[in-house]
C-alpha cells in the first residue's frame, strides 16, 4: 500500500524540491501540497470527517510555514490528528530545536538542504509508525480520533454591546442540548463571565499559561463546573496575569480544550490581544457583536479590516451578530452587511434589556426566563451555528435557519452533520 505523504510548504521553490524528492521515494504517493497552516488543517479536518483511514499517514512540515509558527502548527495537527506523522524539514537541525519539535509532537526532523537518503529514512519510518497507530485504533483503543469540537469565538465591535451574553447564552444552549460544552472567558484584563454567572473561583486560564503539556488532569484542574453542567475556563481575578496568556499558549489552551470538548465558546472581548487573536485564527466560527449605530457598526467595521490585515480572519470568515435590533432603526443588518463586508448572522436578538436586568444584576443570566425574546433570539442563533443537538437544531422549526438574503455563519472547518 503507497503512503501517502501531504507537503505542507509555502515558499514555491521549496514546494518544488520538496515535492521532487518525495515522487522518487518508493511507494509513496505524494498528494497536492498546501500553502499556509490553515489550509493544512482545514484538509485534513476534511480527510478526517470522511475517515481516519482518509488521512495521509505523512505530514511534510517547513520550517517557514505561516501564518502559525511551524511548531505551533505540529502541535495542533498531533493532538487533532493523533494518528497522522508529522516531520518537520528545517536549516537548523540542532539537538534544541530536535527536542522542541518531538516536545510539539513531531515524529521526525529532516535536515535542509534535503538528502533523498535521509528524507527516504524518515519518511519509511514515520510511516510504519502511522500504520501502527492506526492499528490500535481499529481494535478499540482510547485515542482521541475526530477533528475536534467546534470553536466559536465571540468578540465585540466596542464595550457593551452584549458579546459576553453572546457567548454565555451560546454556551448554555449546546450544553443544554446534550453537548459537553465549555465557556472560555479570553477577555483577559476585564472578563466578566464569573460575574455573569455568580461563581467564584481559584483557577483560571492564566494558570495554563506556563505549562507545556496540558493533560486531561492539568486542564480539569483549571476548569470549573458550574451548577448547570457547562464547563467554565474563566479570565484571572488579578487583570495584569492576562499578560501571561501569550498567542502560542492560548493555541495550545484552546487545542486542548477542542481535544476534550465538543463545543468550545470563547470571549474574547472587544480588544483583541495577542491571545485573542490566536483563538479568533483557529476558530470554526467568529462572531463580531454589535448593535445598529452607528460608533459600533464603524467598530465593526474597523476590527474586520484589521483582522483582514493582519491575517487573522478573512472579512468572508467572520459573522456579524446584530444585538438589540429594531425594526424601526435606521441601521438594518443589510446595511451593516454592506459596511462591514462579512456575513450577518440571519438570527437577530431584539433590544429588550428590562427582560435581562434582573438576572444580570443578580449574577443569574443562568436563570433568564425562557420566555425572554432575547433568550430564544440567542438560543435560536445557537441553532443558526449548528452548535444544538436535534431536535433543537431543526432547520424546518425555525430556530437553525440559514437566511440566504443576509448571508450565513460562515465556519472555517465546516463538519459533516454540524459541528
Amino acid at each position: 500500500m503507497p503512503t501517502r505523504i501531504l507537503p505542507a510548504v509555502g515558499d514555491a521553490d521549496a514546494v518544488r524540491s520538496i515535492t521532487t524528492l518525495l515522487s522518487q521515494l518508493p511507494d509513496a504517493e505524494p498528494l497536492a501540497p498546501v500553502v499556509d497552516s490553515t489550509q493544512l488543517v482545514d484538509t485534513l479536518a476534511r480527510l478526517a470527517a470522511e475517515s481516519v483511514d482518509e488521512l495521509p499517514e505523512v505530514v511534510v512540515v517547513h520550517e517557514r510555514i505561516g501564518p502559525v509558527p511551524a511548531l505551533e502548527l505540529i502541535r495542533e495537527v498531533a493532538l487533532r490528528f493523533p494518528a497522522v506523522g508529522v516531520i518537520l524539514v528545517t536549516s537548523d537541525p540542532g539537538p534544541g530545536l530536535f527536542q522542541a519539535a518531538m516536545d510539539y509532537g513531531a515524529r521526525g526532523l529532516v535536515a535542509l538542504p534535503l538528502s533523498y537518503e535521509e528524507l527516504a529514512s524518515r519518511v519509511q519510518a514515520v510511516a510504519q509508525w502511522s500504520v501502527g497507530v492506526r492499528r490500535h485504533l481499529g481494535s478499540g483503543g482510547d485515542v482521541f480520533t475526530g477533528v475536534g469540537g467546534t470553536v466559536v469565538t465571540v468578540g465585540g465591535a466596542k464595550g457593551g454591546v452584549g458579546a459576553t451574553l453572546t457567548a454565555v447564552q451560546l454556551a448554555l444552549a449546546a450544553q443544554a442540548s446534550g453537548r459537553s460544552t465549555v465557556l472560555v472567558d479570553m477577555d483577559l484584563q476585564a472578563g466578566d463571565i464569573a460575574s455573569y454567572l455568580d461563581v467564584q473561583f481559584r483557577r483560571s486560564v492564566a494558570d495554563l499559561a506556563a505549562i507545556n503539556d496540558i493533560s486531561p488532569r492539568v486542564l480539569a484542574d483549571a476548569v470549573f463546573r458550574h451548577d448547570t453542567g457547562l464547563a467554565l475556563l474563566l479570565a484571572p481575578g488579578e487583570g495584569e496575569r492576562g499578560e501571561e496568556v501569550t498567542d502560542r499558549a492560548a493555541r495550545q489552551i484552546v487545542s486542548a480544550l477542542r481535544s476534550r470538548y465538543e463545543v468550545v465558546v470563547i470571549d474574547c472581548g472587544a480588544q483583541l490581544g495577542g491571545a485573542g487573536a490566536a483563538a479568533v485564527e483557529m476558530a470554526d466560527a467568529a462572531l463580531l457583536v454589535t448593535t445598529p449605530d452607528v460608533v459600533a457598526v464603524r467598530g465593526a467595521k474597523r476590527a474586520v479590516r484589521m483582522w483582514d490585515r493582519l491575517q487573522i480572519r478573512k472579512a468572508e470568515e467572520t459573522t456579524v451578530v446584530v444585538n438589540r435590533h429594531t425594526r424601526g432603526t435606521e441601521i438594518q443588518p443589510a446595511l451593516i452587511q454592506k459596511i462591514t463586508g462579512t456575513p450577518v448572522a440571519g438570527t437577530t436578538v431584539p433590544a429588550n434589556f428590562k427582560e435581562l436586568q434582573g438576572a444580570v444584576d443578580a449574577g443569574r443570566v443562568h436563570e433568564l426566563d425562557a420566555k425572554s425574546t432575547v433568550k430564544q433570539a440567542l438560543w435560536a442563533l445557537a441553532g443558526e451555528l449548528r452548535l444544538v443537538k436535534a431536535p433543537e437544531a431543526d432547520h424546518r422549526k425555525g430556530g437553525g435557519r440559514f437566511r440566504g438574503d443576509r448571508g450565513s455563519v460562515s465556519f472555517r472547518r465546516r463538519k459533516d452533520g454540524g459541528g
